[in-house]
């Protein structure tokens, strides 16, 4: 009997039924068989091995700009939305741009400065607990997705009677920009609630800078790196980031972890008795079931991959939840547990690009 194809295209994707609902099988079986596999139906190549993983993401010659890509490549693709010749975010800005932003919000999202939003941040969970009633209740919808959202509204220094019209819009932009295969009114939603978006936040600008105070946005409004400072369009585009990257990513960290532990109780009983373990279990979520399953750059010339032949723009596509089950690098890769000894793992990307707000997550998660 002839091999079934390897997976390739939306088989790789949330829409596809099977990788939904498990897509680590889905994973192995392409690490096994094609780990440097070119995906002609989504236009881009998939990467599966920690150590391509790793290398990819931190070499400094790749381009993170789609607009550097092929036309019809799939980092092409994701500037959908956008108009033409809009700036992108720092998540995908090459250098000297990206430097020049990071540099300016670095501080921002030290560990320390992170740390100083710990009791603030429990009492938003506090309050979040409080209001869920009865003996069954959906994690995600009554929990792990308010909480985030909510943190970072604290954060920026949004009003609480905004939280909710807030939570709309990002909610919807957030569903768009994960979505590899939107439809036409998709699309249309999310550009009519980035604009309110942009509004919100060009009035929420105007505010701190007529009245600071220690939210983030007025720390970006004060920020200076060598005689820089960030434009209010710099602010607002930072802020989307916030929306975009740090919402649906920590709660699906919070809601993996939880569904990891009712599932390996013995593992749950562990932590449990034992609190300390807090971190290790947030690093073994992060690796055992990666909230951003993917990353990327762009092929800033003709290259070569694993042996294979690549085009100056192509997408780099690297699987982050593949390479995190890599067993060459771990031991017994799909067994969680929260003792492991800590390999470093990709959840959080790699090189210039690693996640900025990866000292957020961990103590949200946590």
């Amino acid at each position: 009997m002839a091999d079934k194809p390897v997976p390739t295209g939306l088989a790789l994707t949330q829409l596809d039924d099977t990788f939904r609902a498990d897509p680590y099988p889905v994973l192995k079986d392409l690490r096994e068989r094609d780990p440097a596999h070119h995906d002609t139906e989504l236009n881009r190549w998939f990467f599966c091995e920690y150590a391509e993983v790793k290398r990819i993401l931190r070499d400094p010659d790749y381009f993170s700009d789609p607009h550097k890509s092929r036309e019809d490549s799939f980092a092409r693709f994701l500037l959908r939305g956008l108009e033409d010749g809009e700036e992108v975010s720092m998540l995908l800005a090459d250098e000297p741009e990206h430097k020049r932003l990071r540099n300016l919000v670095n501080d921002i999202f030290t560990p320390r400065a992170v740390q100083a939003w710990h009791d603030r941040i429990v009492e938003v969970i506090e309050a979040q607990l409080d209001k869920i009633e009865g003996p069954e209740f959906d994690l995600i919808a009554d929990y792990a997705g308010p909480v985030p959202t909510v943190v970072i509204a604290e954060m920026m220094g949004i009003p609480a009677e905004r939280h909710a019209e807030f939570k709309e819009w990002s909610d919807t932009v957030v569903q768009s920009s994960f979505n590899p295969a939107p439809t036409e009114q998709d699309l249309a939603d999310s550009v009519a609630a980035r604009d309110k978006l942009v509004a919100f936040f060009l009035e929420q600008i105007a505010a701190r800078r007529a009245q600071p105070g220690p939210d983030v946005i007025s720390q970006m409004l004060a920020a200076e790196f060598d005689g820089e400072r960030l434009s209010d369009r710099d602010i607002v585009n930072q802020c989307n980031l916030l929306l975009v990257a740090g919402n649906v990513t920590t709660t699906d960290m919070i809601g993996n972890g939880v569904k990891a532990l009712l599932a390996h109780p013995e593992q749950l009983a562990k932590l449990r008795a034992n609190p300390e373990l807090i971190g290790a279990a947030v690093e073994e979520v992060l690796r055992y079931d990666s909230p951003v399953t993917n990353s990327g750059r762009i092929s800033h010339d003709e290259i070569e991959i694993a042996g294979c032949p690549i085009r100056k723009g192509e997408s780099l596509n690297v699987s982050l939840a593949a390479a995190n089950r890599d067993p060459a690098v771990y031991d017994n890769p799909d067994v969680f547990d929260i003792e492991r000894p800590q390999i470093p793992h990709q959840a959080f990307g790699g090189g210039r690009h690693h996640c900025l707000g990866a000292s957020l997550a961990r103590l949200e998660g946590e």
